[in-house]
């Protein structure tokens, strides 16, 4: 029997819903399977965690509309989706529910993975924009602060090595913001261990990486190897990609087309291919 890959798919700010991976899934899985010619290897759930917060920003647009007419609408309304979901989420010393909720949902995710694809399963995580930077904070507080994680959280996490993140692979963050949150540390803070230390035990032969992908005319994405010896050091690669159609490609609008793009949904199943080998041998 054939060890399958683990996948979560994260996504980042506007106004999404249940379905939002649905294509990518289907582009994703179409094109690893035409790489390893043998289907059904993939296991993979999306980590749908906008619903944490998006009733709360509707309300608010629709208070602030009573004000009188405002300009740039859709632009206010990225700016509400992004550092909306951005601030509420944000971490604290105390308690953020906000924070634990969003972690809540991460945890579920994890576990039904664990169950559909086998609690030792590679995990490889795909995220989006602000999705990134929650990813990296879920297995930061696994890897260096887990006295952080809430009771809440805790009760959900089964003890099994891909829920407690042993089997942390690879990370593809797409469209980044995670240099922004640096600036809340001194010396931008170190980042998550890609793979972690303990996918050894698990796995010899497995690599893992950390790739990272932004669009130059996306102006939330950044380059992370840059900002320290620590993050040059667990970013294996940034890659500078060209999200979007003809229009968007040129403009800020590109944050939002990372899981459209047809030769980054390539590269990443090529990635998957490999690491499927290794572990199949």
């Amino acid at each position: 029997m054939t060890q399958k890959l683990a996948i979560v798919i994260v996504h980042g700010i506007g106004n999404q819903d249940e379905s939002f991976a649905d294509d990518f899934i289907a582009a994703l899985t179409q094109s690893f399977e035409n790489k390893v010619n043998t289907p059904s290897q993939l296991v993979i759930e999306p980590m749908f965690w906008g619903s944490v917060f998006q009733k709360k920003e509707i309300e608010l647009w629709q208070h602030v509309q009573k004000g009188g007419k405002l300009d740039f609408t859709l632009l206010r309304r990225f700016v509400i989706d992004f550092f909306g979901d951005a601030i509420a989420y944000q971490p604290a010393f105390s308690q953020n529910p906000n924070y634990d909720k969003v972690h809540e949902v991460y945890a579920r995710t994890l576990r039904s993975l664990s169950e559909r694809a086998g609690g030792k399963a590679p995990l490889i995580v795909i995220a989006h924009s602000l999705g990134a930077v929650i990813s990296s904070n879920y297995f930061y507080d696994l890897q260096f602060i887990p006295d952080r994680i809430s009771s809440s959280v805790l009760k959900t996490i089964k003890d099994t090595p891909l829920e407690k993140g042993e089997t942390l692979t690879s990370f593809f963050s797409l469209g980044c913001p995670l240099a922004l949150w640096s600036l809340r540390y001194a010396s931008f803070d170190r980042p998550i261990a890609v793979p972690d230390p303990r996918l050894s035990g698990h796995f010899s032969d497995l690599k893992g990486e950390w790739i990272n992908c932004y669009d130059k005319d996306d102006v939330v994405a950044f380059p992370l190897k840059t900002l320290n010896i620590a993050y040059e050091q667990a970013v294996s690669e940034d890659i500078e990609i060209n999200s979007g159609s003809f229009l968007a490609s040129w403009s800020p609008m590109s944050h939002l087309y990372y899981l459209k793009n047809k030769s980054l949904t390539h590269m990443i199943a090529e990635k998957l291919a490999s690491i499927w080998k290794t572990v199949n041998r």
